[in-house]
């Protein structure tokens, strides 16, 4: 009962950071429209005149609107998920549809927090332990942003990712706590940031950044901190370029895809290093039992 209650309130909270990380993706958005008009490159004049607003909001009066008419939102259009559900998916002013990109956000960051809470490989032993669960919630809500921009605009801003980042440096150090070699525990952190950031900052080099972009290589450092093991850290990337090839593949076969087509890596390595946190330890465990 106590555990049911537990993924009851982490879902209700997930929720509400999975609208406060989608409502954030818009604002980076239009933050990032302002910044490449003023820099003199070419921006969608429809998208670019419909967040502008975002960026004229104050602190006192930062409140969310519709992007499609402009109107303010009141308390009951913001409620997570609920509000969509009453309204069946449209602006109850102008009755335009909002699609599912919030309410896929608000309900994956509800599933992140109560499959954190259920999967998480770590007892919960000491206060530590705690602390480092709750920088995982918040480093997952900076993911969910990252991935969702990434993959609308194939871009990882640094609004967030340098957040992010500091985040999992504390997470890393907290792992340091309970290591049973510290000497052992900070050479497994830099042989996975050597795995998970300095593979592509390598490919980032030779090409120049025509294969991949600078992101990738800083968040594949914020990601080898999280994990903080070199092991994780491989799974995670094994996982999302097995996650690119099931998703590539059948594209360039098909015809829908060909090799000039962009795929954002972020999600992908986000995928892996969710993939690594929750199941890599079975992963682990089932390989040396099996093969070893």
């Amino acid at each position: 009962m106590e555990q049911l209650l537990i993924c009851v309130i982490l879902a209700v909270v997930g929720l509400c950071f999975g609208s406060f990380a989608g409502a954030t993706v818009w604002r980076l958005r239009a933050r990032q429209l302002v910044q490449d008009k003023a820099a003199g490159e070419k921006v969608d004049a429809k998208e670019y005149k419909a967040l502008l607003p975002l960026t004229e909001a104050t602190i006192t009066s930062d409140r969310s609107r519709c992007l499609h008419c402009g109107q303010m939102l009141a308390w009951y259009d913001l409620l997570p998920l609920v509000s969509w559900l009453n309204t069946k998916g449209k602006c109850r002013y102008c009755h335009t549809p909002i699609g599912w990109f919030e309410p896929l956000i608000e309900v994956s960051v509800a599933v992140f927090f109560v499959a954190s809470y259920l999967l998480w490989p770590i007892a919960f032993l000491s206060q530590l332990n705690v602390i480092e669960f709750l920088l995982w919630l918040v480093a997952g809500v900076m993911l969910a942003i990252l991935f969702a921009y990434d993959l609308k605009w194939s871009l990882l801003p640094n609004y967030v990712m340098f957040p992010l980042i500091i985040v999992s440096f504390i997470v890393a150090l907290i792992h340091l706590t309970y290591v049973t070699s510290l000497l052992g525990g900070i050479e497994s952190q830099l042989i996975g940031i050597v795995i998970l950031s300095g593979l592509y900052l390598l490919l980032w080099s030779i090409s120049k950044g025509k294969w991949i972009g600078f992101g990738d290589v800083k968040l594949g450092l914020a990601l080898a901190l999280l994990l903080s093991e070199w092991q994780l850290a491989f799974i995670a990337l094994f996982a999302a370029n097995l996650i690119g090839c099931l998703l590539v593949v059948p594209g360039l076969l098909s015809g829908k895809m060909t090799r000039k087509t962009h795929v954002p890596f972020g999600p992908l390595l986000i995928a892996g290093c969710v993939i690594a946190m929750f199941f890599g330890e079975r992963i682990l465990n089932f390989y040396f039992v099996s093969f070893i």
